[in-house]
């Protein structure tokens, strides 16, 4: 960017996690002390959609002028003080037209892109740059904004740890340890009445946090979104760890997105503006085919969004603050168009577009067994903390 910058927008998008206050919190200090304006958009990419030049009174419940008072205690609770939609202007459902568009697009066909509008609303603004952060789905939209020519700094986000382009997003750290301390919890009953436990954790096309809270948490088996199981091997499995065990039970984490063999994967309700239908369930269904297969009582626990609840761990506040660091960094410096990232243990920048070049997956060939339904970690020396 050649122009000085003096008003800057940040976002959040997608589902909420742990560390989002935190990051924006650091973006509106180093804002602040460059002399630089914070507008909120609120409801993520919803609020650029639903702004209405000229209609103050509109606006208000989308567009948000920060100061500090308003953003000095954010950090002391988790989830995002914006709120956030997974809206995709990109493709826009007639549903989800706002009315003061509908002269405009009404005729469709839909689902219809609203870039064009999107980038007249932050002009009228007066923004000279963006901050969105997100997920894959958020910022796959922030790539389509950053070819429209906006200028953006972007911040990774997502419990799935799945962004492409980074080994790290903010959000993950917590997930992982509010899962292991859940598993740790769930033993009390599972071993009490003797039983195979199943705990479903989030994780679309990545089983990362299956495997690193299964890991952490020493579970007998783990089934990840990459590698399709066997229910009759993994029910024998489970048995055996069962009976060797002097407590007589067993435990096993899952991926929402995992599948059985010749499966599919269990998705319900109509899908979202980036195409995607809610997941959950294949532990329940795995939990019913155990009990039939083996006469033994299973207790099945989805731990959804107590994944991301309440306040950020200390890695967490630590990679989210410093990302927001790096994100005023590369604007004060003029840059545009990228990501702040962590790879290989440092923190760092790609292109926005790459976030759209791929899907981050398990190194499976590397930590995990196949056959067995295992993590498999050795030879960690020079690897990266999470096993990148």
């Amino acid at each position: 960017m050649s122009h000085k910058i003096r008003r800057i927008a940040i976002m959040t998008g997608g589902g909420d996690v742990p560390g989002l206050n935190n990051a924006m919190k650091q973006v509106f200090f180093r804002a602040m002390k460059a002399g630089i304006q914070v507008v909120g958009i609120r409801r993520g990419w919803a609020g650029l959609v639903n702004y209405k030049p000229g209609d103050s009174i509109h606006n208000e419940q989308w567009i948000t002028e920060l100061d500090w008072p308003h953003v000095r205690p954010i950090d002391r609770s988790g989830g995002t003080f914006l709120h956030t939609s997974r809206t995709n202007p990109a493709r826009i459902r007639e549903k989800d037209l706002p009315p003061h568009l509908r002269a405009k697009y009404g005729q469709g066909p839909f689902p219809i892109d609203v870039t064009d509008t999107v980038v007249a609303n932050l002009e009228d603004l007066r923004i000279d740059a963006l901050i969105p952060i997100g997920g894959d789905d958020t910022l796959s939209y922030a790539a389509v904004l950053n070819q429209a020519g906006f200028p953006q700094i972007a911040i990774p986000k997502t419990m799935d740890n799945d962004v492409y382009g980074t080994d790290y997003c903010i959000g993950f750290s917590t997930a992982i340890t509010r899962a292991v301390d859940a598993i740790d919890q769930l033993r009390t009953p599972i071993g009490s009445h003797e039983r195979i436990g199943i705990v479903e954790v989030f994780g679309r096309h990545s089983g990362e946090t299956a495997l690193i809270s299964g890991y952490l948490a020493g579970v007998d088996r783990v089934a990840i979104s990459e590698v399709p199981f066997d229910v009759e091997k993994l029910a024998r499995l489970l048995v055996e760890d069962k009976l060797s065990n002097p407590s007589r039970y067993s435990v096993m984490t899952i991926s929402e997105g995992a599948t059985e063999l010749e499966g599919s994967i269990v998705q319900r309700g109509e899908a979202d503006a980036y195409g995607h239908q809610k997941l959950g369930g294949i532990g329940l269904l795995l939990s019913d085919q155990i009990t039939e297969l083996t006469g033994y009582n299973t207790t099945y626990q989805e731990l959804g969004y107590m994944m991301r609840c309440g306040k950020p761990d200390a890695l967490d506040r630590m990679v989210a603050m410093n990302f927001g660091n790096l994100a005023m960094d590369m604007l004060l410096d003029g840059a545009s168009g990228l990501m702040v990232a962590l790879q290989e243990g440092k923190y760092t920048t790609v292109g926005l577009n790459s976030v759209v070049a791929g899907k981050k997956h398990v190194d499976v060939d590397r930590f995990y067994d196949r056959d067995q339904y295992r993590p498999q970690v050795s030879r960690v020396a020079n690897l990266p903390m999470f096993l990148r």
